[in-house]
């Protein structure tokens, strides 16, 4: 059984706004902040552009629609498993329940006391929104663990475990500033389909990294977004 923390939280209701095509969620005094998810992303556009290219629109679309239908099975589970809650398998494709079957072992020797699940925030010092994984105790540090699927280990994608981390780091931001809670660390748990291909008996990629180390990046990625969305 996973133990919950109680911590005051202040000020998360946000309503989501669409302004000149873009969506934005807007605090209760009116500040309308970019979902970090959206800031992420577009940070990345021109290799997923050049990808897209490579492998034809529809190879793509197809490629991208798995891996989000996936994603989200699979991240249902870890939620449902670590919110304690029975049967939380039933419905699931068995080769999504292979890719949770990966990531349990470690979501079992990694996290100790839960303060939240898909847990919406947003920072006024960042000027960035967003709905954190889960926020948990990590080898007695407080954490953002984020769940991944991925069809390759992280490291070969290069670009991609600095862009999960700077995420990570805007979610530890905003948690420190809605709650006053310090969380330090980052870690990320992957199933990875090569692993189960190559039948090896671990599937699942840990990684973890101090906040401090991306803060700088993400405001980096911030402004960039900012600034070529004229929101400056």
């Amino acid at each position: 059984m996973f133990e919950r923390i109680d911590f005051m939280n202040n000020g998360l209701d946000c309503e989501r706004v669409t302004v000149d095509g873009k969506r934005f969620y807007q605090t209760e005094d009116g500040k309308r902040y970019p979902s970090i998810t959206t800031v992420i992303g577009w940070s990345g556009r021109e290799k997923i552009k050049q990808w897209r290219a490579r492998v034809g629109e529809k190879k793509a679309n197809a490629i991208s629609s798995q891996a989000a239908r996936r994603g989200t099975k699979v991240h249902k589970m870890c939620e449902d498993y670590v919110n304690n809650k029975p049967n939380f398998l039933d419905g699931h494709m068995p080769s999504d329940i292979e890719n949770f079957t990966a990531i349990k072992p470690d979501i079992d020797k990694l996290i100790g006391g839960v303060y939240a699940q898909e847990y919406f925030m947003y920072s006024d010092h960042l000027g960035i929104a967003g709905t954190a994984d889960c926020i948990a105790m990590v080898n007695g540090k407080a954490s953002i663990v984020d769940f991944k699927t991925s069809k390759k280990s992280l490291v070969k994608g290069g670009y991609k475990l600095p862009k999960y981390f700077a995420q990570c780091a805007g979610y530890a931001v905003m948690f420190e500033e809605r709650t006053g809670i310090p969380v330090s660390q980052l870690v990320i748990i992957a199933a990875v389909d090569e692993k189960l291909e190559l039948f090896e008996h671990d599937q699942a990629e840990v990684y973890i990294e101090k906040r401090d180390d991306y803060i700088d990046s993400l405001k980096d990625m911030i402004h960039n977004y900012k600034k070529d969305n004229n929101l400056l």
